[in-house]
């Protein structure tokens, strides 16, 4: 594996007011993924991302970008990365256009006008060039603000909550200019609270609580690692309650003791599920359907917000 494009090494928050924004995280983001740091609200996203953008001094680690360090190298540091923040902070009566030309400007890029123009048509910008920022809708300044960030051709682009508050059309259309923009060669790191954006995008996921990341892996790993298998049983005729036989798959009675409901490890040796399936013979039960599904993000992270697993 090439060398980490971003590489976090005991990065540390303390407020003054004693609040512990950050606790010592490590992370290193390779080359060209889509990586989804995800979190509850006040978990510490924002501020780890305001610490490696120079925004926000750590109480103590380093970041190294593209192996050189953060601090002592801003400017580098500050060339190769992108950040769409929260907030559409924009100079309101500037044309889209002047916006992102200027922002360029601000890092000591050349004119091109070309690849301006390229940026705004790959954001569906183009026909709004001219138009004042004020005037655009919330989505608009969204991709505006995107177009901004890139102005400068940076290497890795942070986007913090890049859908919160548009609608759903519009996430599509964003996690569409995502992948695009990941095609181009562009690093993405997003934070987010919504569990299908980065189910649906991410390579690699992880999960942030009270300033310390809890997990870090691969999307499919982590939904097969914590994601818990269920087999549900839909019986012939309804139970009035778990035969004192089957306590040892500890199966759950659901739907008015249509279901039976048994949790099981698809990667344990023994899933359990032939001998339940047996004891179900063997006690006269039976059962009309079987199905099973795998864990949601969305159930392994609750899990692990709430320290099911660690």
């Amino acid at each position: 594996m090439s060398d980490p494009i971003l590489s976090i090494r005991g990065l540390r928050k303390t407020y003054g007011t004693g609040v512990d924004a950050l606790r010592s995280v490590d992370l290193d983001i390779q080359r060209g993924e889509i990586f989804a740091l995800l979190g509850p609200n006040g978990a510490g996203k924002t501020t780890l991302i305001n610490i490696v953008c120079g925004i926000v001094t750590p109480s103590a680690g380093e970041v190294l970008v593209d192996g050189r360090n953060w601090q002592s190298e801003f400017r580098h540091a500050r060339e190769q990365i992108g950040l769409v923040p929260q907030e559409l902070t924009t100079e309101a009566f500037e044309s889209v256009w002047n916006t992102v030309s200027f922002s360029r400007g601000l890092f000591g890029r050349p004119r091109n006008e070309a690849y301006i123009e390229d940026i705004l048509k790959r954001l569906s910008l183009w026909d709004k060039r001219k138009s004042e920022m004020r005037f655009l809708s919330g989505g608009m300044k969204r991709r505006a603000m995107i177009a901004k960030a890139l102005s400068h051709e940076p290497a890795i682009l942070f986007l913090d909550e890049p859908t919160a508050g548009v609608d759903v059309e519009l996430r599509r259309d964003m996690w569409d200019l995502v992948r695009k923009l990941r095609a181009d060669g562009t690093t993405i790191i997003l934070t987010t609270h919504y569990i299908e954006e980065a189910e649906e995008m991410a390579d690699r996921v992880g999960v942030i609580s009270k300033g310390a990341l809890i997990a870090v892996d691969e999307k499919r790993d982590l939904m097969a690692k914590m994601g818990r298998k269920t087999l549900d049983i839909v019986l012939a005729e309804p139970l009035g309650a778990v035969p004192a036989e089957l306590s040892e798959w500890k199966v759950e009675l659901e739907n008015d003791g249509h279901l039976l409901r048994y949790q099981f490890d698809s990667h344990a040796e023994r899933t359990g599920i032939a001998s339940l399936m047996r004891r179900l013979t063997d006690l006269g039960i039976a059962y009309k359907d079987l199905s099973t599904h795998q864990s949601s993000l969305e159930e392994i992270f609750v899990e692990l917000v709430h320290g099911g697993a660690q």
